[in-house]
């Protein structure tokens, strides 16, 4: 059995026989990335679940790891609808990989969720650095970290800037920017605990893609969240252009991932 955190360039870590064993870190890693810093990370039914009422983003409030029989799994479905309902969210999400039952489509059918988005785990190998220009972010620097997030985002303002404030003050948290004159032109967020690092989140203003802004900023990132301590510094990119982004910045497929959301204010109607 390979140990991802004793030597993540071992080529065995990308078998697929190894893929559960690389998800329990991922999303061990991802639950605790997302409550930070007033959520709580627990059980419902037989899911590992994040609730965050502060963080406005997917990325705070979402169950993994769905595990068990098909009825047990059909029923953790139904109260994860009610769990999320009851603070507020409008829909529940549910990221399956490897750690969750291979049936998972027909029950979440079945059930009436939606595979709404397949996406990658990607793990990074090979050196990083941190690229000229790239710098810690500062509180001062909320404000225009805000302002690229509501363009690619819906959200409330004022709950973005507490998250990101939050965030700031975590010391297992990292947010990077990359200055553009007198605002920012992008920046990327990450999170590193127990030997396992994310590069989370990476947003650049619209002007300035495709001048290798993003790619700086995520390597940089990686680096930055080795020096942390991370052994292992992983990712989860749509399919598509999101891949090929980043197999630019030095990342390898891992495994797949499906979302599945449920609707939960359709529960009131």
């Amino acid at each position: 059995m390979v140990d991802p955190l004793r030597d993540p360039d071992d080529p065995e870590l990308l078998d697929p026989y190894q893929s559960r064993s690389l998800a329990i870190l991922v999303e061990g890693a991802r639950l605790a990335s997302g409550a930070v810093r007033y959520g709580k990370v627990g059980k419902v039914g037989s899911a590992a679940v994040v609730i965050n009422r502060e963080n406005p983003l997917p990325s705070g409030n979402f169950g993994c790891a769905l595990d068990g029989s098909s009825v047990e799994v059909a029923s953790t479905l139904l109260q994860l609808e009610h769990t999320f309902a009851a603070v507020g969210r409008a829909e529940a999400v549910v990221y399956a990989s490897p750690t969750t039952v291979d049936e998972i489509e027909g029950i979440a059918d079945d059930s009436g969720w939606y595979a709404v988005e397949e996406l990658l785990t990607v793990v990074h190998r090979g050196p990083a650095s941190v690229s000229e220009g790239v710098r810690r972010a500062v509180d001062a620097d909320v404000a225009g970290i805000v302002e690229l997030l509501s363009d690619e985002l819906v959200g409330n303002r004022e709950r973005l800037s507490r998250w990101l404030g939050h965030r700031l003050d975590d010391p297992r948290c990292l947010v990077l920017v990359m200055d553009d004159g007198d605002r920012i032109g992008g920046f990327v967020s990450g999170f590193a605990e127990r030997g396992v690092g994310l590069v989370e989140q990476c947003v650049v203003r619209p002007a300035r893609r495709r001048r290798g802004v993003g790619r700086s900023l995520v390597v940089s990132a990686v680096s930055a969240l080795r020096s942390a301590g991370a052994m292992l510094v992983a990712s989860q990119v749509d399919e598509g252009p999101g891949e090929r982004f980043a197999e630019a910045c030095g990342f390898v497929a891992a495994y797949p991932v499906t979302a599945y959301v449920r609707r939960v204010d359709e529960l009131l109607d």
